[in-house]
């Protein structure tokens, strides 16, 4: 079925896009939180993936982000960010009451997705967190980080690119050049951001205790970009429902690698393990 469009707007007067790929009758609600740089609609093929088995998925650009306002990779806060996941949250309950809903967090997204949950304590189904960042697989540029550091107090704005190496998302080379010519895609990120996301990220990384819904761990096992390592200890620190799934070989959108099907098919099996 085909996408329909919704808009919010925040606390702070931005714009966010929002959008939905509904069926009728679902048997659960998938809502996406996408990775730095990129956008929502780059998850149109799982969203159908999805719809094809009855669930419904609702999706969002983040703000400084795809189709939604604010300066390219910026925001005011990290709680800025979790905001926007509780406003997902609540509009996907909304639409669809009394529906099992499951929080699907790439990347980026994934960091905030577990922030959210840990913090937040929010009622859902369960949470899928895909190749998150808790570590990274590579050293950021000292420069880069020295400057956000200097930057953060006095130009919390201050952009770089963000260093993300795009031949490291997937072994599909279509799918970089593809990533290279969206126009909706940016390599921005300012100060605050991403000296937010690595104190949230360390913070992770020490994380021990019970993890409050299901969840489910997912990493290529050949991400250069976030370290699948980093993931696997996530795991073994946390009790719970958790399950963790290392696709050896894949890179790091493991959504976008030839064995893409593989990859949905046992989000779907865990899915519907728990509906």
């Amino acid at each position: 079925m085909a996408s329909s469009d919704f808009f919010w707007q925040t606390t702070d007067g931005i714009k966010i896009y929002g959008t939905e790929w509904p069926v009728e009758n679902p048997q659960a609600v998938v809502a996406i939180i996408h990775g730095l740089g990129e956008h929502v609609q780059r998850y149109a093929h799982v969203a159908s993936f999805f719809n094809q088995h009855h669930i419904a998925v609702l999706g969002y650009d983040r703000r400084g982000h795809g189709q939604s306002g604010g300066k390219r990779g910026h925001t005011r806060s990290y709680n800025a960010f979790l905001d926007e996941i509780a406003y997902l949250t609540v509009e996907a309950e909304e639409r669809y009451p009394g529906i099992p809903l499951f929080l699907y967090g790439h990347s980026m997204g994934g960091n905030l997705l577990l922030s959210y949950i840990l913090h937040r304590h929010p009622t859902i189904q369960g949470a899928i967190v895909s190749a998150p960042h808790i570590r990274l697989s590579f050293q950021p540029s000292s420069v880069m980080v020295g400057m956000g550091k200097l930057m953060r107090g006095i130009f919390p704005g201050f952009s770089q690119p963000n260093g993300l190496d795009v031949e490291q998302l997937s072994r599909d080379k279509t799918v970089v050049e593809k990533y290279q010519a969206d126009p909706l895609v940016h390599n921005a990120i300012t100060a605050i951001t991403g000296m937010s996301m690595l104190e949230s990220a360390a913070a992770l990384d020490k994380y021990q205790g019970s993890f409050p819904v299901p969840l489910l761990l997912l990493h290529g096992g050949a991400d250069g970009i976030t370290s699948p390592g980093g993931t696997s200890d996530f795991a073994s620190r946390v009790t719970g429902d958790v399950t963790l799934k290392v696709w050896d070989g894949l890179f790091h959108e493991m959504h976008n690698e030839p064995e893409q099907q593989e990859v949905l098919k046992g989000i779907l099996d865990w899915i519907t393990k728990r509906i």
